[in-house]
């Protein structure tokens, strides 16, 4: 698996999106998209989810939004969470 990671966090509207979407566009099946962000991504993951992707979303004790998301159904994105 290879982990395409994006820090969000400090990025102003739209680029978490645009960032994302570039990785998505660009991703092969066992690549996996881990983002950090202040906010969960409402429109990415329907995005996403539109263009058969599979995403988990965690909110950790600083209340940061661990998403992962991948086209590899076969993988539980859980596993890949790291906090």
């Amino acid at each position: 698996m290879n982990k395409i990671l994006l820090d969000a966090r400090e990025m102003e509207h739209p680029l978490p999106l645009q960032k994302s979407m570039e990785h998505l566009v660009e991703m092969q099946v066992n690549d996996y998209l881990y983002m950090l962000n202040n906010k969960k991504p409402i429109p990415l993951l329907e995005i996403a989810q539109g263009k058969g992707f599979f995403h988990f979303t965690y909110l950790d004790t600083q209340e940061t939004w661990h998403i992962i998301i991948s086209k590899n159904s076969d993988i539980n994105l859980k596993d890949l969470l790291h906090v």
